[in-house]
């Protein structure tokens, strides 16, 4: 297994099994390496998207495994538009597929599913798909996975701030009012504890425009394995490094 950036390997963990130590309730990734997963392996580039999307399986069985509440996943960032047409086909159709054909296997493991972003820019069909799988396990029970879909950080901070903005011009809300509570009660996380910890993968140092408010206080960690190797190994190691943190959220140490 690729090593962990910064972090002091400690000797190997039982497959897919955390250490002892704190689980976090929310854990956020940043899915990185699908190109160049494919591209070390003399692929196109939605062969390595195509493994990406079976390692988000992998990874999903290991948070609810180790009990983890809510698991988000950048699956695609409001840049991301930017790409070739070709290859946002290949990844639209690919979401197209999982929501067809995976949902119902979800919705029996009590899994309950929610998108964040401008999901509208993904057309009627999709968007469609999208709201089925929402409707269909709004009543689970279990994991939360939010999936992060032309989404950006900046712009979750500005609709929040319009929407706040709309709501003191109808004479709703005192402007002096606003506090950090009621901002994240706009962003397109509400409801929706911050991360715990924010994971990135194939070697990048950067959130990307990841959950920015929300991140304030997560535990980053940084990972050389390329999302489409990533596994339950992968995933209690994240667990490991996170156990081993202290979280003081700015206060003194004791």
């Amino acid at each position: 297994m690729p090593p962990l950036v910064g972090v002091a390997r400690t000797g190997a963990l039982p497959t897919g099994t955390s250490s002892c130590g704190p689980i976090p309730a929310h854990v956020a990734i940043i899915m990185d390496g699908n190109g160049r997963w494919a591209a070390s392996r003399g692929l196109p580039r939605a062969a390595g998207h195509k493994a990406g999307a079976e390692a988000v399986t992998r990874c999903l069985r290991a948070a609810r495994a180790n009990g983890v509440d809510y698991l988000t996943l950048y699956a695609f960032s409001s840049e991301n538009w930017r790409r070739e047409p070709s290859e946002v086909a290949d990844l639209t159709g690919l979401l197209k597929f999982y929501l067809r054909h995976k949902v119902s296997e979800l919705h029996q493991e009590q899994v309950k599913i929610r998108f964040v972003g401008e999901v509208g820019r993904f057309g009627a069909d999709l968007c469609a798909e999208m709201a089925r799988a929402e409707a269909l396990t709004a009543g689970n029970t279990g994991l939360t996975l939010l999936l992060a879909l032309s989404y950006g950080g900046r712009s979750d901070i500005v609709q929040a701030a319009q929407a706040l903005a709309r709501a003191a011009q109808r004479g709703e809300l005192d402007p002096g009012l606003i506090d950090e509570t009621m901002v994240s009660r706009h962003l397109l996380t509400a409801g929706v504890p911050d991360p715990d910890v924010i994971v990135r993968t194939s070697g990048e140092h950067r959130l990307s425009n990841f959950l920015l408010w929300q991140s304030a206080y997560a535990e980053l960690v940084f990972l050389e394995t390329l999302w489409p190797d990533f596994d339950g190994d992968c995933f209690a190691r994240v667990l490991d490094i996170y156990g081993r943190r202290e979280r003081r959220f700015g206060a003194r140490p004791a």
